[in-house]
């Protein structure tokens, strides 16, 4: 059972949202805020597995809440869910450790199917949202995917595609250990926390269209 918080300072928008988390089976509402400030206390009462998290709040944004909980939750997986999608706002969601990105226009199924792969450790990012993320980092003089072997480039890839690690191991018919090692040092090589700054990576360099 996958635990999840939901924080949004919009008590119908939240009880939507809780609602309809409440008939999927392998997800369990274990608590709600309204505020940034109240998200971090729910958080260590309940300690879940998975934050739907809002970006702007009053009484503590959700950029300041996901910055704390991740200092003392790093498993905890956080969603940001909002209605904006400029730079100011996503980038240091990013930085504050923020691990997929929604648009509020998303259908209550794949909020639904963020959360499960949140728990599977795989990235959902917003085609606008990730926009924003790409004109929000700096360009780099020297390409650090030109580092990568032919096989981490393909790897790469694949995850500019939006793949998991199950269909990165379909795709290329190398076992799912494999794919996980050559994540981890794509990681390493390009200098980026996680697979979502991957994918901005890759889309920020244009690979592919190459």
């Amino acid at each position: 059972m996958i635990r999840v918080v939901v924080v949004d300072d919009h008590k119908i928008v939240r009880q939507g949202i809780i609602a309809y988390l409440q008939t999927v089976e392998s997800i369990e509402v274990v608590g709600e805020a309204e505020s940034g400030k109240q998200a971090i206390e729910i958080v260590k009462e309940n300690q879940p597995d998975v934050v739907l998290m809002d970006l702007v709040m009053e009484n503590g944004s959700g950029i300041e809440a996901t910055k704390e909980i991740m200092i003392d939750f790093p498993e905890c997986r956080i969603i940001i869910l909002t209605s904006y999608y400029d730079d100011e706002k996503v980038f240091p969601a990013i930085e504050a450790g923020a691990f997929s990105y929604l648009l509020k226009t998303s259908s209550a199924h794949e909020i639904a199917d963020a959360i499960k792969k949140a728990a599977q450790n795989e990235n959902v990012i917003e085609p606008k949202v990730a926009g924003k993320m790409i004109s929000g980092l700096q360009s780099e003089s020297k390409k650090a995917h030109e580092e990568l072997t032919n096989r981490e480039l393909e790897v790469l890839l694949c995850i500019g595609n939006g793949m998991t690690n199950q269909e990165i191991s379909d795709k290329l018919y190398i076992g799912i250990k494999t794919v996980k090692t050559h994540v981890s040092n794509i990681l390493s090589k390009l200098e980026v926390n996680d697979r979502t700054q991957a994918a901005v990576y890759v889309h920020r360099n244009h690979l592919l269209n190459e």
